[in-house]
């Protein structure tokens, strides 16, 4: 079984203001933490990859988003995109090589050459919606890739899974009507950023969580509701947006998960995907935010995908 990891120097580059929490030292950390583990020497590493295709883009974001950025693009300096939302002269290349490694990784997948990928990529992209940038996101990668699997891939059902502390309120937007993607969210609620929370369709499986849920609480709720979901519709691929930011010592969320947590429901989707997915999975960096937690946690995850 191959697994491979996909990250890219040019994802270090969107730096914005000292004491912002979504910083390059996210991906550091995460790399730190995975020598550390000693499980580079077991995954196929790329940072080879070419920036996301413009039509694989489309699929998800009209044009009118994509100039949008564009516009927005500073020459120098940061420039608001929201409140906590900035872009500096290399945001845009950053999300382009970010969706990019989404879409390597699933050709990667689909061609049999990877059973499962990890990428190691920032910045995040499920808040995103297809005309909206906010939360940290720009491009929406996981549902970029999710598109190329059913569009050019000819893939009937693909699954998106997110566990990040924030819902995945772009996702959930972009594939409201698609019933082709079954959308599973977990999340802290009320909180940022209380869009798109109610399932609009049968394909979505949302699952508020209250501040101060822990770990027992959380894997009933996931077992209650994610496991039978995903049983039902039997995908052939699974596509994880992977936060961390539900950790206890995160400082951008209010629930108690444990690193074990995340260990635990990598299992769980890995267990889920090898039962009609053939054990197909990508996923992809979203949240996360204590440096030290992130990096164990995912190592924690992509060891889990690597099948321990």
């Amino acid at each position: 079984m191959t697994v491979a990891l996909l990250h890219h120097p040019l994802c270090l580059e969107h730096r914005l203001h000292a004491i912002h929490p979504e910083a390059p030292a996210r991906i550091l950390s995460v790399m730190d933490a995975l020598a550390r583990e000693g499980l580079l020497d077991d995954l196929t590493v790329r940072e080879d990859f070419p920036p996301v295709e413009p039509a694989d883009v489309a699929r998800v974001h009209p044009q009118c988003h994509v100039e949008g950025l564009a516009a927005l693009a500073p020459r120098e300096g940061l420039r608001h995109v929201d409140s906590d939302t900035f872009m500096n002269p290399f945001t845009l290349q950053a999300a382009e090589y970010a969706a990019g490694a989404a879409t390597a990784a699933l050709d990667g997948i689909l061609d049999g050459r990877y059973q499962r990928a990890f990428c190691a990529v920032r910045p995040p992209g499920h808040h995103a919606e297809s005309t909206i940038p906010m939360g940290f996101c720009f491009l929406n990668s996981v549902a970029i890739a999710a598109r190329r699997a059913l569009d050019v891939h000819g893939l009937d059902r693909v699954a998106i899974l997110d566990f990040d502390v924030h819902h995945g309120n772009g996702t959930a937007e972009i594939f409201a009507e698609d019933t082709r993607v079954l959308v599973a969210s977990s999340f802290q609620h009320p909180f940022y950023p209380d869009r798109w929370t109610e399932a609009c369709a049968p394909s979505q499986c949302f699952t508020p969580l209250p501040a101060g849920t822990a770990s027992t609480a959380f894997r009933s709720a996931i077992e209650r509701d994610w496991l039978p979901a995903l049983d039902a519709f039997r995908p052939q691929l699974v596509i994880v947006s992977a936060g961390f930011d539900g950790h206890h010592v995160d400082p951008l969320g209010d629930l108690q998960l444990e690193d074990g947590d995340f260990l635990w429901i990598t299992r769980s989707i890995r267990a889920a995907a090898e039962t009609t997915a053939s054990g197909r999975i990508l996923s992809m960096l979203e949240g996360g935010y204590d440096l030290d937690a992130l990096g164990r946690c995912a190592a924690l995850h992509v060891a889990a995908l690597l099948g321990n």
